[in-house]
């Protein structure tokens, strides 16, 4: 078999091999593990995994490369950021440092606001170089697919400008990104005491502009947490997407229950994401149904809060748990989902072989990209790293600095 590209010697190649789902419960520890393992690539794609001796016999490759000492796996699937915003809140987290609550910083002027104006003053050739370098660091920790939320609009043209955005850099990028709309982020300052009025805007003329732009649509979410979207809003928001034929994704749980979890289930959403404050009941509603629970441990890490999401409990229900950094400019600026395995890991019980389930092939699930990205099987896109590691936990042990020696993304070296 010819081969553009054979990655050989590898100390462990982990292939997350799931075909056709996502890893649940006990499964999400398996990590296809070949020691001594290759994976050979052709026009961009993956053709063959295998020991090293057997593939050095069928593959006749063009370039070879030695990844003695190496782990080799999937490149990392981030799914759930906001990584379009113009501006910083740096000030902002001095403040919540020194004590200030949420309140007092909004009535500063600080808190999501801040970034809406920022976001609503720049143009997309601003947006597209302060993201940039965003990008840049997560493909250098390893990330090839990206999803990215608008939000930071919050009026039709600012909120289509942030998607333009995305469609410039998705030009660029070696990986993969995936756009989502989040009109329904938070309800704008001139909306204040209007929230059912702001809904109507999302419901009759976002959620049409941005549907008249793709075929079909992209992902819709919403923000479902008391001070944002109530549950009732939420269900219009997203039941509206649905009949566009949006995906539906959806922010609940994070500071309070509000039922959002079930609602996600109802209504057949790929992921229901932060699930910090999730009741029981609804974490088996959850790990019994085909939506993917997203994780964000970086987010109360920055916020310096002591709750996470149950991911022991999801997991051992049955359930499909997925890792995302929610990089953001006001609680977690962060790009490296290497930081956010060793976190999972600390702060949710979840091993070293969950953590980078979560962070590749159950991620991709949470994109509705599980046939496509997030493990090395044949023909799936030769998306993959090798790590400065000997074995696969050194992901997690390790922590603040970036393993990653060599990236992949469509069969290409990019670092």
């Amino acid at each position: 078999m010819q081969a553009d590209l054979l990655i050989h010697n590898a100390a462990q190649l982990l292939t997350l091999a799931s075909p056709g789902s996502p890893k649940r419960g006990a499964a999400m520890g398996e990590l296809g593990i070949i020691e001594g393992g290759a994976v050979a690539i052709r026009d961009g794609l993956i053709v063959a995994t295998g020991p090293s001796e057997q593939l050095a016999q069928e593959i006749l490759a063009e370039h070879t490369i030695d990844a003695s000492g190496s782990v080799v796996m999937p490149g990392f699937v981030d799914p759930h950021t906001h990584l379009v915003w113009a501006g910083a809140r740096a000030d902002e987290f001095e403040m919540r440092v020194g004590g200030a609550t949420y309140m007092e910083i909004m009535a500063a002027g600080g808190g999501i606001m801040s970034t809406v104006r920022a976001t609503r003053a720049a143009s997309i050739d601003d947006l597209v170089a302060q993201t940039r370098p965003r990008l840049d660091r997560a493909l250098a920790h390893g990330t090839t697919t990206v999803e990215i939320k608008t939000g930071y609009g919050l009026n039709v043209e600012d909120e289509l400008k942030q998607l333009a955005t995305i469609q410039r850099l998705r030009g660029e990028f070696p990986g993969t990104l995936v756009p989502t709309f989040l009109g329904a982020h938070a309800i704008p300052a001139e909306y204040r005491g209007r929230a059912d009025e702001y809904v109507d805007l999302v419901v009759n003329e976002m959620l049409p502009a941005v549907a008249a732009l793709d075929d079909p649509p992209p992902f819709c979410d919403v923000f479902c947490e008391d001070g944002a979207f109530t549950l009732d809003q939420s269900r219009r928001v997203l039941e509206a997407a649905r009949a566009l034929g949006f995906g539906l994704k959806i922010h609940v749980d994070e500071f309070k229950p509000l039922g959002g979890t079930r609602l996600a289930v109802e209504l057949g959403a790929t992921s229901a994401d932060h699930l910090v404050c999730t009741p029981p009941d609804e974490i088996e509603i959850l790990a019994h149904s085909d939506t993917i629970a997203v994780a964000l441990p970086g987010t109360p890490f920055g916020l310096g809060h002591h709750d996470y999401t149950p991911a022991r409990a999801l997991i051992d229900a049955g359930g499909a748990v997925a890792l995302a950094t929610d990089c953001n400019p006001g609680t977690c600026w962060c790009e490296n989902m290497q930081f956010m395995i060793a976190l999972a890991c600390r702060a949710m019980s979840m091993t070293p072989a969950e953590a980078i389930s979560a962070a590749t092939v159950n991620a991709a699930h949470a994109l509705g990209l599980g046939d496509r990205v997030g493990s090395l099987e044949p023909g799936k896109r030769a998306d993959l790293i090798l790590l400065d590691a000997p074995s696969y936990p050194h992901l997690a042990y390790r922590f603040g600095t970036n393993l990653v020696r060599t990236a992949i993304a469509g069969g290409r070296i990019i670092r």
